[in-house]
């Protein structure tokens, strides 16, 4: 967006979307982005599939907030088109577009399509991967275990911000439906190995 001179504007971790950047922000993640996903799992061996929420139906969704444009909020994930493609052999690799009815796609942050399809699936586990060791506190030293109010309190007292805010937010509705979140250091090596051997790196969420 920035090479096409499309100003970005975020408001609370989301970034706005305007008409003029939204063909943009669906050529990037369903094009560029997902492409290089899938070939990047290729590479490694294993078998994946592109998709984007708008395909079959996946993710509904509808806008909210007018400051955001054509940011959606997300309303439903199809179980039957979530199932097809988890019981396939190949790994779907989701680009981040709802469709609203009947038929305007929507740019959504990827953390809450990631935590609503995390949720409908009733998966074990989630993780998010940044660039920083987890949740941290104002001292800036790492919080191991999260909670609906430890959170609440961190975001009262703006330590929670920025793009942190839609993943916690995330975690938190999909623990609803018992699933254990993590929000770990990607550039670390080895981070998802070690949370699927069980050790938590990072800040886990319940």
């Amino acid at each position: 967006l920035d090479r096409l001179e499309v100003p970005s504007v975020f408001i609370d971790g989301l970034r706005s979307t305007s008409e003029e950047a939204l063909d943009v922000v669906i050529g990037v993640l369903r094009g560029v982005i997902n492409t290089r996903f899938v070939a990047a799992i290729e590479r490694l061996g294993g078998l994946a599939t592109g998709v984007s929420g708008v395909d079959g139906g996946l993710v509904r969704a509808r806008r909210g907030d007018e400051r955001l444009g054509f940011v959606g909020r997300v309303t439903g994930v199809d179980a039957y088109a979530l199932e097809a493609l988890i019981e396939g052999e190949a790994t779907p690799v989701i680009a981040p577009i709802g469709l609203e009815p009947p038929g305007q796609p929507l740019n959504i942050n990827a953390d809450t399509v990631a935590g609503e399809i995390a949720r409908a699936a009733r998966a074990s586990s989630l993780v998010f991967l940044t660039d920083v060791d987890g949740v941290l506190d104002g001292n800036g030293g790492l919080i191991e275990e999260l909670d609906a109010g430890r959170a609440a309190s961190l975001r009262e007292e703006g330590v929670l911000d920025g793009g942190m805010i839609p993943k916690i937010d995330a975690a938190l509705r999909a623990a609803e439906r018992g699933v254990v979140a993590h929000v770990a250091n990607g550039r670390l090596p080895h981070t998802l190995e070690r949370i699927a051997s069980g050790e938590a790196p990072g800040t886990r969420v319940r």
